[in-house]
C-alpha cells in the first residue's frame, strides 16, 4: 500500500482518529501513555536509564496490543512516526479531558 502523503499535523489528525476509532484500542494507548509517563517521571528523579527504556516499551507495547488484535490495522507509527507521536499525545489529552468523543464527532468518525 503507498503511503498517503500528510503536509500537515491537521491533514493527519482525522487519519490518526479514524485508525484509532475501536474505543479499546484508545484506551490501550491511554493505558500504555500513562504508564510511559510515569515510568519518565522516574527517570527524571533517578536518571536511572532502565525507567526510560520501560516508558517507551510500556507506550508501544500496549499501543501495538490494541492495533493489531483489536483495531486490526497497523500503528500509524510504522509510516509517519513523528505525526504518530504527536498525535498519540494529543488523543491522549483529549481522552484525558473526556472530549475524545466531541473530536471524533468533530470529524466524522464513528466510534466503534
Amino acid at each position: 500500500m503507498k503511503k498517503k502523503e500528510f503536509k500537515t499535523l491537521a491533514e493527519f489528525w482525522p487519519f490518526y482518529l479514524e485508525e484509532h476509532s475501536n474505543k479499546l484500542n484508545r484506551g490501550l494507548h491511554f493505558l500504555g501513555s500513562s504508564f510511559a509517563l510515569f515510568f519518565l517521571v522516574q527517570f527524571f528523579l533517578t536518571f536511572n536509564f532502565y525507567f526510560l527504556i520501560i516508558a517507551l516499551v510500556s507506550g508501544y507495547s500496549f499501543a501495538w496490543l490494541g492495533h493489531f488484535f483489536i483495531q486490526k490495522n497497523k500503528p500509524a507509527t510504522f509510516k509517519y512516526p513523528i505525526k504518530s507521536f504527536i498525535s498519540d499525545w494529543k488523543m491522549f489529552v483529549y481522552t484525558f479531558s473526556f472530549q475524545i468523543d466531541k473530536e471524533l464527532k468533530k470529524h466524522l468518525i464513528k466510534s466503534e
